[in-house]
C-alpha cells in the first residue's frame, strides 16, 4: 500500500494554538503527524525564549512525534532577479528563505538551527526548507552533517544516498481567496496519486485553521488518509 505521510508545518510558539488545533485533528484520525520546527519564526519567536512550549513539542517527540528543522526565521534575506521574485512573490509571501541565501550565509543558519534544536534536546529526522525551496548547495550541506531527509512540492529526498522519490505534497495556500480555490482543487484531485502507486504528503499550515474552507476540505483530506498514514518518513523512501 502506498504511503500518506502527514506533517505539521511553522511549530513555533508564534502558531501554539493553531499548531494544537492541527495537532487535534490528526490524533482525532490517529495519525501522529511530523513537527516542521522554526527555531525564530520571523526574528520574533525563539523557541530559546518559551521554555513550556520547547517542553511541548519534546513530549511530542518522545510520544513518537519526527521533527524536522525548518529553516531558521521562516523569512527570506533580501535579494534581487527574476529567481528571488518568483520564490518570495509567487511560490511565498517573502518566505521561501533557503532560496535566498548563498552558501556561506545559508550554511551559517542551517547550523545555527542544528546547535539550536541539539541544545535544546529536539532530536531531528531532517531538515524541510521553507517554501519548499533551497538552491542546489542544500542537500550536500544536509548529508555533510548527517541530515538524511529533505523534501520540495513534488519530491522527498535522500541526501547520504543521492536519491529522489516522487511524493507531491497536499496543502492549501491561504493567501488568497482565488490561492485558497485553487489549492483545494489541486488537493482534491492528489487523491487520486495513491491510485497510481505514488505517496502522497499531507501538509498542515497554522493558516489554514482561520479559514473556514482550509478547515472543512483539511478535515476531509485527513478523513479519506485514515488507515492509510504512516508516522516515518523513511516509509516514503523503498
Amino acid at each position: 500500500m502506498t504511503a500518506v505521510h502527514v506533517s505539521i508545518h511553522d511549530v513555533s510558539p508564534r502558531w501554539r494554538a493553531e499548531v494544537e488545533t492541527a495537532l487535534g485533528w490528526c490524533h482525532d484520525v490517529g495519525v501522529r503527524p511530523g513537527l516542521l520546527v522554526v527555531p525564530d519564526f520571523h526574528g520574533r519567536a525563539p523557541l530559546t525564549a518559551d521554555a513550556a512550549f520547547v517542553d511541548r513539542v519534546r513530549s511530542l517527540a518522545e510520544d513518537g512525534h519526527e521533527l524536522f528543522l525548518h529553516g531558521y526565521h521562516h523569512l527570506s534575506a533580501p535579494g534581487s532577479g527574476v529567481g528571488h521574485f518568483v520564490a518570495q512573490k509567487v511560490v511565498s509571501a517573502g518566505e521561501a528563505e533557503f532560496a535566498s541565501y548563498a552558501q556561506d550565509e545559508g550554511e551559517r543558519f542551517l547550523d545555527a538551527g542544528v546547535a539550536m534544536l541539539r541544545d535544546l534536546s529536539l532530536p531531528m529526522r531532517g531538515f524541510v526548507p521553507p517554501a519548499w525551496a533551497r538552491r542546489a548547495w542544500l542537500l550536500p550541506a544536509l548529508r555533510a552533517r548527517g541530515l538524511d531527509y529533505c523534501e520540495d512540492q513534488l519530491f522527498v529526498y535522500q541526501p547520504s544516498t543521492g536519491r529522489r522519490v516522487f511524493c507531491p505534497a497536499l496543502n492549501y495556500a491561504s493567501r488568497t481567496r482565488g490561492r485558497r480555490w485553487s489549492s483545494v482543487a489541486y488537493a482534491r484531485a492528489g487523491r487520486l496519486y495513491p491510485r497510481a502507486g505514488f505517496g502522497v504528503r499531507i501538509a498542515l499550515h497554522p493558516a489554514d485553521v482561520h479559514h473556514p474552507l482550509l478547515v472543512r476540505e483539511t478535515l476531509s483530506l485527513l478523513a479519506w488518509a485514515r488507515g492509510r498514514t504512516t508516522d516515518t518518513v523513511a516509509s516514503l523512501i523503498p
